[in-house]
């Protein structure tokens, strides 16, 4: 019998054909891809769980929206529809649309990390550490031990190590961090949520520090729904109201507006000061556009202001945690390990379990997102260290904390018989996981290398 699965909260308007290519022209596909899943066309991918960002299926209103958006280059009215939901939402004095989370990252981290030289976060996701790295600043990770293992069911598994925190402060000095960084959820850990209090505990830490203390939104939805199902202070509040507090206790937020805000394009940043607000829009015009636009088209921002609200509505988050807890618990079923208990997005499976053989430097994670495409014509991507990046003091190879093979789900874009062929594909997969071979970098960048790398089996 299997698990229960919670029935979407709306109706299909509009289908995309899907097409699946023969197991000959799939291998043929990954392999002229050099076997890096970013290089596969969308026509050869039948289930693309590559990642949830502005993947997503907007809805009825937003898509009206779009029709209703204002191209004006200056003082649009889409402009401020999307300042007044993210106020509305964040509580935040000073807030800019860019064109998506990144291109937040650009603009705010060489401004937090002038004369500075470190980063701490949870974790940090590639772009994060990517723009921390090229701001010249060494990006830290201080997540809970409990994220290490992923066997290890517990509520709030993406939280800082508060801990350690204080003592990384006294080791760096407090005059050489330029900003602490809560991402919620935690993307790198699993997707896994972070409390309220380990977010109050870690902003006061900060403060205390004369040091800002930032939050990377990503999926602060998620988050908080997490929140309401598991932090008992909450278990009453509504979805917006978490938000809020959860928000409260940042100085500056940085929000790829393609996932919760369930949009194609689009991104904010936030902050309380207005003497950096000034910096932030100076930056945003020499790098996005004007500051009433960000990059974005008028239609992008009128479906923005619209999905932001959408995105925090607790039938929506349900069903969407939902389908992860359904194929969560087909795995349980069948022994397969991912990162405990499943996190908002995605499933993580542990490659460092189901592929012991491949060492971490042959890249286990990746090579079962190879023969996954393989299998099933299913794109994840790996999170681990061939994700991690050579170390940016002595360039060498950096053993991740995890070897995860991402598996996002698209919001409002599956059903559950396509769920069912994710699982099943890894079910295949294990029954022959001792015969998957590892992988070696032939070519790479020097930054954020997984994006174009090349590969070969070995």
């Amino acid at each position: 019998m299997k698990p229960n699965y919670i029935a979407e909260p709306f109706r299909i308007k509009s289908v995309e054909p899907l097409k699946m290519l023969t197991r000959e022209e799939r291998e043929a596909k990954i392999k002229a891809a050099h076997y890096n899943v970013f290089g596969l066309n969308s026509q050869d991918v039948y289930i693309d769980c590559l990642t949830d960002s502005g993947t997503n299926a907007m809805s009825v209103n937003q898509w009206a929206g779009v029709m209703l958006g204002d191209e004006s280059y200056a003082g649009a009215t889409s402009y401020q529809h999307v300042i007044e939901s993210a106020t509305e939402i964040f509580g935040f004095p000073y807030i800019q649309p860019v064109h998506q989370g990144r291109a937040a990252e650009k603009v705010l981290m060489p401004l937090l990390l002038e004369g500075k030289k470190y980063a701490i976060a949870n974790m940090f996701f590639d772009t994060t550490r990517g723009h921390a790295v090229m701001a010249g600043g060494i990006p830290v990770d201080c997540v809970v031990p409990e994220a290490l293992d992923t066997s290890l069911r517990l509520p709030f598994k993406g939280n800082m190590d508060c801990k350690k925190l204080v003592e990384l402060i006294k080791e760096y000095g407090k005059e050489n961090i330029g900003v602490i960084i809560m991402t919620i959820t935690n993307n790198s850990a699993g997707g896994q949520p972070v409390s309220v209090a380990n977010i109050r505990e870690a902003s006061k830490i900060a403060h205390d520090n004369g040091i800002p203390f930032m939050i990377d939104a990503a999926r602060y939805a998620e988050n908080a729904y997490f929140i309401k199902q598991r932090e008992e202070e909450f278990k009453n509040a509504s979805i917006k109201d978490i938000v809020t507090e959860c928000f409260k206790h940042a100085d500056c937020f940085t929000m790829s507006a393609k996932k919760d805000a369930i949009v194609n394009m689009g991104g904010l940043l936030g902050t309380r000061d207005k003497a950096l607000f000034e910096k932030i829009k100076q930056r945003c015009i020499s790098f996005e556009g004007f500051v009433t636009y960000g990059g974005m088209s008028g239609r992008d921002l009128e479906a923005l202001a619209i999905g932001l609200k959408e995105g925090i509505d607790e039938d929506f988050l349900r069903y969407r945690i939902g389908q992860l807890e359904y194929m969560a618990a087909r795995l349980d079923e069948a022994g397969i390990a991912y990162q405990t208990p499943v996190g908002g997005h995605a499933i993580f499976v542990d490659a460092k379990k189901m592929l012991p053989h491949i060492p971490w430097y042959q890249y286990p994670a990746q090579a079962l997102a190879v023969e996954l495409y393989k299998e099933a014509g299913i794109r994840g991507c790996d999170i681990g260290s061939y994700m991690l990046d050579r170390d940016p003091v002595t360039h060498k190879e950096q053993e991740s904390k995890f070897e995860f093979t991402r598996l996002c789900i698209a919001r409002r874009v599956y059903t559950r018989a396509h769920l069912d062929i994710i699982v099943d594909a890894l079910i295949e997969l294990k029954k022959s996981a001792s015969k998957i071979k590892g992988l070696k970098i032939i070519e790479e960048a020097p930054v954020l290398r997984h994006f174009t790398a090349k590969l070969e089996q070995l």
